[in-house]
């Protein structure tokens, strides 16, 4: 329902400016979505003998394989045998449902791949999505799969994201997010482009929000994903022609040119002028904007609703601006880039073309350009219940201020839960599992220790000596976490949110480290887990 309200609006404030801008005939505008879902599969024998899995989706502990993703070779290999019939088998289910699908391949990661249906109005592809979702995991089973769509199942290597392809357009303006050649005479894409800058800036931190969970925590910032604090690429020609208008006086779009790969039997090929930075969160990406920072395992209706909700206002704002221009005698194209020119002195801090990982971004963005850094959910989720994002949903329209309440509720006390949820298994799998199997080891080792010594033979005791201290020390943040679980006395749901994010998880963190320190040392043979070698490599 959110959704719909959100196009509605979305469409109203869209109309609105077009009419504006000449047009008389105008169809219902409409926000389309593109989603590429990403997940991992592995062996459902590995996964079954994995209650860490079985339970959060993800390795609460696990030592790095000494081989990850440095190779690339399986995101530039033939997808496997045994994956590439899964993936057909996904297809035609998919199409049976009437959800086309248009892309399969590999990802970064081992065991990583991705699927991508065709672009669809946002309504529709959210449900497909969902229903694809549930094919996935499904037809995961049929194969002695099991599909992981958590967004960091496996600490080392990428992660899972789930990048939101979204545009707007009707049956009489088409795309009015396509530059066309010369963009900096397109006065419907600037404005409308200019509208997402604006509502970016003026709203990211919803943007932040719509996509906090305890799963994505783990993945944003990290390599192949985006950071957590919010910014637009527009790529170089696109940066350029806002520059221009930002100084105020618009010449020319600079062009790309051409590919040439230096074979006289090949065509040469146009290049891309806007391309795609891999570091950002919400990327142009040719005729659309690329919301990279969706986890994996997150419905994208509430990303949409967000994006939908911002973008009427900005329009809204750009229609009573461009009225306002009008009015003083301009001509629309004076009084549209006076409005652009306005948008652009206010709002490019928001635009960043570089990397999105360095720190110096990072501290750039913070405290020269304004932007918030929310690294975590209990940092984030709580932006749901400012004042000027809930005038935002009430003046829209989408989402009253007792149904915005209600959505913070539910994701604060998800987040609590799965962090606690999370926590406890910790305990239980490095007492149950993890400390038996160092014990055994300890316990082999003194009696082959011993018998040698009986013969004559120096053995060195090393190896013991640092299990021995890496299990204790192991233990003792178990009692850590243990003690720490038991606190409930929260004054408010963000108090707990917080001591999750700043104490919880910092302790198994811990026990992970020893344990998978441990997990070095002792013999292949007497570990009780799969190991991360056999779970990515073996299909």
């Amino acid at each position: 329902m959110p959704l719909l309200r959100s196009n509605a609006a979305m469409s109203k404030a869209a109309t609105r400016l077009l009419k504006l801008l000449g047009h008389s005939d105008v169809a219902t505008v409409n926000s389309s979505c593109g989603t590429e879902q990403e997940y991992f599969l592995i062996d459902a024998h590995f996964a079954h003998s994995r209650p860490d899995i079985l339970l959060t989706g993800r390795t609460l502990f696990g030592r790095p394989a000494v081989k990850g993703q440095q190779f690339d070779d399986h995101y530039f290999g033939a997808i496997p045998e045994r994956v590439q019939v899964f993936m057909q088998d996904v297809e035609e289910r998919m199409y049976r449902l009437g959800i086309p699908a248009k892309t399969r391949h590999n990802e970064v990661a081992p065991g990583q791949f991705e699927l991508a249906p065709f672009f669809e109005a946002a309504n529709v592809a959210s449900d497909h999505q969902q229903m694809t979702m549930t094919i996935l995991k499904n037809t995961a089973k049929k194969h002695g799969f099991v599909c992981l769509s958590h967004e960091k199942p496996f600490a080392g290597i990428n992660g899972s994201g789930k990048h939101v392809n979204w545009s707007v357009g009707n049956a009489t303006q088409g795309n009015l997010l396509d530059p066309g050649d010369n963009p900096h005479t397109n006065l419907q894409f600037l404005l409308f482009c200019g509208a997402v800058i604006r509502g970016v800036h003026k709203y990211g931190p919803l943007l932040r929000a719509v996509v906090a969970t305890a799963s994505n925590d783990h993945r944003l910032g990290a390599n192949e994903a985006p950071p957590a604090i919010i910014s637009v690429y527009l790529g170089s020609q696109l940066e350029d022609v806002f520059e221009q208008i930002k100084q105020g006086e618009v010449k020319s779009s600079t062009h790309a040119g051409v590919m040439s790969l230096g074979v006289l039997t090949l065509p040469v090929f146009p290049r891309d002028p806007g391309d795609r930075n891999r570091t950002s969160p919400f990327a142009f990406t040719g005729n659309r904007f690329e919301f990279r920072a969706v986890g994996s395992n997150q419905s994208v209706s509430g990303p949409l609703v967000a994006m939908n909700t911002i973008l009427t206002d900005s329009l809204t704002w750009m229609a009573d601006e461009l009225e306002a221009e009008l009015a003083k005698g301009l001509t629309l194209e004076d009084a549209a880039f006076a409005v652009l020119k306005e948008v652009m002195t206010d709002h490019s801090a928001v635009v960043f073309g570089g990397n999105g990982y360095s720190e110096a971004w990072h501290k750039m963005a913070v405290e020269e350009r304004g932007l918030l850094n929310l690294p975590t959910t209990a940092d984030a989720l709580p932006i749901l219940k400012e004042k000027y994002i809930e005038e935002l949903f009430e003046k829209t329209g989408v989402l009253s201020a007792s149904e915005l309440e209600s959505r913070f509720d539910v994701y604060a006390e998800q987040y609590v839960q799965v962090i606690e949820m999370e926590a406890k298994l910790v305990i239980s799998l490095a007492k149950t599992v993890i400390y038996p199997a160092a014990f055994r080891y300890l316990s082999e080792l003194s009696t082959s220790i011993s018998n040698l010594k009986q013969i004559g033979i120096a053995f060195e005791q090393e190896s013991a000596e640092t299990v021995a201290a890496l299990t204790k020390r192991m233990m003792d943040a178990v009692s850590k976490l243990d003690s720490a679980i038991a606190k409930h006395d929260f004054a408010t749901i963000e108090e707990q949110m917080q001591y999750c994010a700043k104490t919880l998880r910092p302790i198994m963190d811990q026990v992970r480290e020893f344990a998978d320190a441990i997990e070095g040392d002792v013999a292949d043979d007497l570990w009780p887990l799969p190991k991360y070698q056999e779970m990515l490599f073996i299909k």
